[in-house]
């Protein structure tokens, strides 16, 4: 009966230590798998946050180059107004510029 016993506690002490060993495994399974799906998870972040700061550095570089074209296109414009406005404007200083000569050349004659 004794040797029965014992038999039976050895064999419970063996299912055990396979069971914790089983365990143990699988536990250690599990925290591989779940730091591979972190590492995979953080590396996914990151190629979203790239993606999207690329997107915002392309939105950013359009709403420049818009602004730009605007500033330029306004300031041809400007520029095309100023010119037309003098061109207007050149006989009656040519006119005064010469009346002004004579009136300086015959003040000092």
């Amino acid at each position: 009966m004794k040797t029965e016993v014992l038999k039976s506690i050895k064999e419970t002490e063996a299912k055990s230590k396979s069971t914790i060993t089983a365990a143990e495994s699988a536990a250690e399974q599990t925290l591989a798998n779940a730091k591979l799906e972190a590492d995979n998870l953080i590396a996914k972040a990151v190629t979203i946050a790239e993606d999207y700061k690329k997107q915002r550095l392309l939105d950013a570089r359009n709403v420049s180059t818009a602004k730009h074209a605007a500033i330029v296109t306004q300031g041809k414009a400007d520029a095309d107004n100023l010119i037309n406005a003098g061109s207007k404007k050149l006989p009656q200083a040519t006119s005064l510029f010469v009346e002004r000569f004579k009136e300086k050349l015959h003040v000092s004659a």
